[in-house]
């Protein structure tokens, strides 16, 4: 992020991004640059060199003078790309989930059923995460599993079934989604 910031001081200069459009049309050396910009060779040099160690500009030699190119692999990359932090972005809904079942949950056990509906869902979708889709499961079975985490596993399953979690047909039980 460090160099992307100092790239991006490096172009909030007047004199360097009249020298970068010159270089935009055409590789050139610091006395034509100089003189089209009508400032003093120093002056250029001092701004090319900044933007050489920036990785902006290259610099080759030809004969007696240093040509200076546009480095056209940083310009051709979206401004996105220039301005996007290289950390990962924490996704909020994953986080309010964390952040919920952290409230929820003390030593993998379920301290009390939200009241809230969304929070409700959450502690329940990490309670059917015990569960396989597609296989069917006895009362038993489900109370056994469900009682790890409370022991009134009778709210819990009805509650799995009220939210959509799970689904029912006489005494067999078996989860819809997660």
């Amino acid at each position: 992020m460090k160099e992307k910031l100092e790239l991006l001081k490096l172009l909030a200069d007047e004199t360097r991004l009249d020298i970068l459009n010159i270089l935009l049309h055409e590789d050139s050396y610091v006395e034509k640059i100089a003189c089209e910009l009508s400032l003093t060779p120093a002056t250029i040099c001092y701004h090319l060199k900044k933007m050489e160690s920036a990785g902006v500009v290259n610099c080759s030699r030809s004969q007696f003078y240093m040509i200076y190119s546009l480095n056209r692999e940083i310009f051709d990359k979206p401004l996105y790309e220039l301005i996007k932090k290289d950390e990962p972005v924490i996704d909020a809904n994953e986080k309010y989930k964390k952040d919920v079942l952290s409230h929820f949950f003390k030593y993998g056990k379920l301290v009390q059923l939200p009241t809230q509906r969304k929070k409700r869902e959450i502690v329940l979708a990490e309670i059917a995460k015990q569960f396989k889709i597609g296989q069917k499961y006895g009362e038993t079975e489900v109370n056994e599993i469900i009682h790890q985490f409370h022991e009134d596993h009778c709210t819990i399953r009805r509650e799995m079934i009220a939210c959509g979690i799970m689904a029912r047909e006489k005494e067999i039980y078996w989860l819809i989604k997660t």
